[in-house]
């Protein structure tokens, strides 16, 4: 798999964006193989899509007619903290490997963009998608989402899919189990709290996963998520280029990888502009995987 950014100054470029924040305030996935200990990996679908459940407080009160209770020390209680129990859904399966495509959609293929939110660009892909009535998704680090939590509501809200791209974009492989769990979890975590919600689907820096992160993703009741087409734009080739290479391997079901964050992407802004319409024109529905 392609690398998304292999800079060796992106720490410092995602910081310095963060702070500038800070100051400015699938349907169904094609299958693949599951890993179970002591047996060979056997194909298996994506989890069925199915509504999270909240369930309700318990019922409490007296019927009518019937005679009043004695108050006991336990019903004297404030009942401020009291908070409804929200049914978690069941981790996924462990993974093998990420999924690259989307199946059975029909004409339809999946923008996503890594890296941010970045104050600087960020808000202007919102708007382009915004303008043409499509959802994408868009795979957050937590140093950037913690000091840009505005901008993962503006997400929410318009219907895109906010996922885990870690926290400060390491090359996973190279970190121990605890430091893939805090990655990930602090990333979870800053998600859950802005959005009320975990991430769903996470996808590895530079496109580098091991078996440790598909154990612990799961483990965070996340999916693995790759990508079909590359759009290179973290290289700044030119906005033209950008368009040619989206356009180039649109097809059914294809996840293109843009970014949103991680360097000058501005020409990925305007690229966004010139190629969305066209795949509009040409028939494609722009769709985001549901869980």
């Amino acid at each position: 798999m392609k690398k998304d950014q292999p800079t060796p100054g992106r720490r410092s470029v995602l910081r310095t964006a963060a702070c500038l924040g800070a100051v400015a305030t699938v349907g169904l996935i094609a299958s693949e193989q599951v890993r179970r200990p002591g047996k060979k990996p056997v194909p298996t679908p994506a989890p069925a899509v199915g509504p999270t459940v909240a369930a309700g407080p318990p019922h409490g009160l007296a019927q009518a007619g019937a005679r009043p209770r004695e108050a006991s020390a336990y019903r004297l209680r404030p009942m401020a903290g009291y908070a409804a129990p929200v049914l978690r859904r069941p981790a996924p399966p462990v993974r093998t490997s990420p999924f690259l495509k989307v199946a059975d959609v029909g004409r339809a293929l999946v923008l996503t963009f890594d890296d941010g939110p970045d104050p600087r660009y960020t808000p202007a892909i919102l708007k382009t998608l915004r303008k043409h009535a499509v959802q994408a998704m868009f795979f957050v680090c937590g140093e950037m989402a913690t000091y840009n939590r505005d901008l993962l509501r503006e997400m929410a809200d318009d219907g895109h899919v906010v996922g885990n791209h870690s926290w400060s974009h390491p090359r996973i492989p190279d970190l121990p189990p605890s430091g893939i769990r805090r990655e990930l979890g602090r990333t979870s975590e800053v998600v859950e709290r802005t959005l009320g919600e975990a991430p769903l689907w996470y996808r590895a820096p530079y496109g580098a996963w091991n078996r440790l992160s598909f154990e612990i993703g799961a483990e965070l009741g996340m999916e693995p998520l790759g990508w079909t087409v590359d759009s290179h734009d973290w290289t700044e080739p030119g906005t033209a280029t950008i368009v040619r290479r989206v356009l180039d391997g649109a097809a059914p079901g294809v996840i293109v990888l843009s970014h949103d964050a991680g360097g000058e992407r501005s020409q990925s802004v305007a690229a966004l502009r010139r190629y969305l319409p066209e795949l509009l024109d040409d028939g494609y529905r722009i769709t985001v995987p549901r869980r």
